[in-house]
């Protein structure tokens, strides 16, 4: 039998080539080993007893007292911030941001809450921002209860010591674009303190290309044996919650659904994760398409309010008897959220998928802007953007999948050029996309084009 190949078979098989030539060649990067290996179970651990050691952190308990309360932990954040900096020369800019929080459906009367956090600051593009995030308040079975004991241990000690942890190892290094390590109370009565800093970064046109919240990280230990053991989950939003009539006409008419910036968020943690799976042992990142879990809520939604990448981790199987409950033991089975039920290997592992794609993102170039694609009736598929100005870039990289694919599956390198066009290859049957790529093979997020010529 003879196959017939035609121009554009050609065309697609040389460049389906050189995307697969370009995927082999990629290899770790040898720095993000180094920091892979840094990142301590048992540092992790001792974070976590220490933040149970306080009794309650909910938002509404005690802020004077030194041994119990959200007090207590709000000011031993922040000497880990500072204790962090001090190791590095004094790299970190530690900062409180405090605010009167009004009086809500979970906040009884008016009360101060503190967001907690150490800033990276970049050293070729330090507007552009990354904000990883954990919140550090802990309920027991009600929010409104300041006095319960609420050790809160994987809701979210773990994704607190995540940040903590990160702090601590990257700090160490410097990257392009800036990284803020956050750490905020209020998540359990209404995702106070990532509003009021999502917020306040918008009012100051802050650049944030992306936010990762941890909330329940702790891999619970009582789901040892499921299947989904060695990976974490990664929601992320399709569909914008502020996108405009004339963006979802537009939408509705090329798609896009699965193509929003949080989306291109998590796919970029994925393939990075994948890329250091030797590393890992073997963990990876599981993607999941909806902004949380049914009829749940984290802090990356008020930065995708104002407009912001933002996606939530979790671990993949929770445990709701470990989980807003006050402890206690009942008919033989105990509720509480302590230490006990967390897996310190398990929160070590996810704090690596975080820094391998932090360190990615802030050590890579800036994503493109401006890109489009031409609508025009074409069996090629033409693209624009706007030059980089980044100092060490090596040009871009045109990537394209199928209309079903979950991942990015080929791509070709255009070169230091801001228009390309795909040879006998439609935009009407792929799904296409651009990012930055710098002199050490750095790159950025894929940025999905708007139509335009």
């Amino acid at each position: 039998m003879k196959v017939k190949i035609t121009l554009a078979l050609l065309a697609a098989l040389v460049v389906t080539c050189t995307a697969a030539a370009q995927n082999n060649a990629a290899k770790p990067n040898p720095e993000i080993q180094k920091m892979i290996k840094e990142v301590s179970a048992r540092n992790i651990e001792a974070t976590i007893r220490k933040l149970v050691s306080f009794g309650t952190r909910n938002t509404l308990s005690e802020q004077n007292d030194p041994d119990r309360g959200i007090g207590a932990a709000r000011d031993w954040i922040y000497s880990q911030f500072q204790e962090y900096s001090k190791e590095c020369g004094g790299c970190l800019d530690v900062q409180k941001q405090s605010f009167t929080q009004p009086k809500a459906a979970r906040v009884p009367e008016p009360t101060t809450l503190t967001n907690v956090f150490a800033v990276l600051k970049g050293t070729t593009d330090p507007s552009r921002t990354y904000v990883i995030s954990g919140h550090y308040d802990s309920m027991c079975t009600s929010p409104t209860d300041a006095k319960c004991d609420a050790p809160g241990a994987n809701d979210d000690a773990s994704g607190t010591a995540v940040s903590l942890e990160l702090a601590r190892v990257m700090s160490k290094r410097k990257f392009d674009a800036t990284i803020v390590f956050m750490t905020v109370p209020g998540e359990e009565q209404g995702l106070l303190g990532a509003t009021y800093y999502a917020n306040e970064a918008a009012k100051a046109k802050m650049n944030i290309e992306g936010m990762f919240t941890n909330d329940i990280v702790g891999g619970v230990t009582s789901q040892k044996a499921s299947p989904n053991r060695n990976r974490v989950r990664v929601f992320s939003e399709g569909v914008p919650g502020n996108e405009t009539p004339q963006e979802a006409a537009t939408r509705r008419s090329v798609g896009g659904e699965n193509d929003s910036m949080s989306r291109q968020l998590a796919r970029f943690i994925k393939e990075q994760a994948d890329k250091y799976r030797k590393d890992m042992h073997g963990f990876n990142v599981w993607m999941i398409y909806r902004r949380d879990r049914y009829g749940r809520g984290g802090d990356n939604q008020p930065f995708l309010a104002n407009g912001y990448p933002a996606i939530r981790i979790t671990e993949p199987d929770e445990d709701f008897t470990h989980q807003h409950q006050n402890v206690r033991t009942e008919n033989g089975v105990f509720y509480g959220d302590t230490p006990d039920y967390v897996d310190f290997d398990y929160v070590a592992n996810v704090c690596r998928v975080n820094l391998i794609a932090l360190a990615s993102l802030a050590a890579g170039p800036a994503k493109p802007q401006n890109v489009t694609v031409n609508p025009r009736q074409a069996n090629d598929t033409e693209l624009k953007w706007d030059a980089s100005t980044d100092a060490d870039l090596a040009g871009y990289e045109v990537v394209w999948r199928d209309t079903t694919s979950a991942e990015w599956t080929n791509s070709v390198f255009a070169g230091s050029v801001t228009s390309y066009t795909v040879k006998g290859i439609s935009k009407d049957n792929y799904f296409f996309g651009v990012r930055a790529v710098d002199k050490d093979g750095n790159k950025s997020q894929v940025v999905y084009p708007k139509s335009g010529r």
